[in-house]
């Protein structure tokens, strides 16, 4: 316990999910812990739990749409106020879409990206500056086994993960050039066993569709949200302080086929 104490953390798309794991891991260690959603009530929900089993002023929470620049100021500058600074940046917030180049609208492919892409542009933009005054800070932007390993049905999705692979190896070059105190990974996860598998879910029933896509991994399962969670609490941990611009891969080997 205590892996990250005295950190304090800011955790987007935190209302379910890895963001919600997230959240909980680094509470759990030590960090005070700002959960961010564009379901303000859900963020809240978290929050609350969080406080009611670790203690009050351990978690905060604000209704954050993470395409919106100037939410992102406004958010960030609350939460780094309401924690008593800022150390930890975990870009999770994501959304997906299914369709090839040819089936895909642009619209939804911009869509993705905004959301995907973009918003983490925005979240390193406005949060490297507040971090710089407290200690060792460290930007973790999550990405997906998607963004290395292509899919003909994906074209937006692959799209954006592998751009958030290559702006966090940008960030992490410029971070270690400007004072070297902020680190700056990606993290890769494989399929995990969230909301965002709901609809295979009910196209195939939860048993078969987990079953199907655990087929395709060499380890043979789907993930649990906390399998991500580890890897970031590396990450944000002085334990990675030698450790930026790398993809963390936790994908049950499938990269290695």
């Amino acid at each position: 316990m205590g892996r990250v104490s005295g950190k304090m953390a800011f955790v987007t798309g935190g209302a379910q999910g890895l963001g919600e794991a997230t959240a909980w891991m680094l509470a759990r260690e030590g960090a005070k812990v700002t959960v961010t959603d564009i379901n303000g009530e859900g963020a809240e929900k978290v929050a609350g739990a969080i406080n009611a089993e670790l203690g009050a002023g351990t978690a905060f929470a604000w209704q954050h749409d993470v395409t919106d620049a100037e939410r992102w100021q406004t958010v960030l500058k609350e939460a780094h106020d309401a924690m008593g600074g800022l150390n930890i940046l975990v870009n999770n917030a994501g959304i997906g879409s299914l369709g090839s180049v040819e089936d895909e609208t642009y619209e939804t492919f911009r869509k993705v990206q905004d959301v995907d892409v973009d918003s983490i542009f925005h979240g390193c933009k406005y949060a490297i500056p507040l971090m710089r005054d407290h200690g060792l800070g460290s930007i973790i932007n999550i990405s997906s086994i998607a963004g290395i390993v292509a899919s003909g049905n994906y074209i937006a999705y692959n799209t954006a993960k592998a751009a958030v692979r290559h702006m966090s190896k940008s960030i992490a070059l410029h971070c270690a050039k400007t004072g070297g105190k902020i680190r700056c990974n990606s993290v890769h996860p494989v399929f995990i066993n969230t909301p965002i598998l709901d609809r295979t879910k009910e196209m195939f029933g939860e048993e078969e569709a987990l079953a199907k896509l655990g087929r395709q991994i060499p380890l043979g399962k789907v993930g649990e949200p906390d399998d991500i969670a580890y890897a970031v609490l590396y990450l944000a941990s002085d334990e990675s302080k030698l450790v930026t611009g790398i993809e963390l891969k936790v994908d049950g080997g499938i990269s290695a086929m």
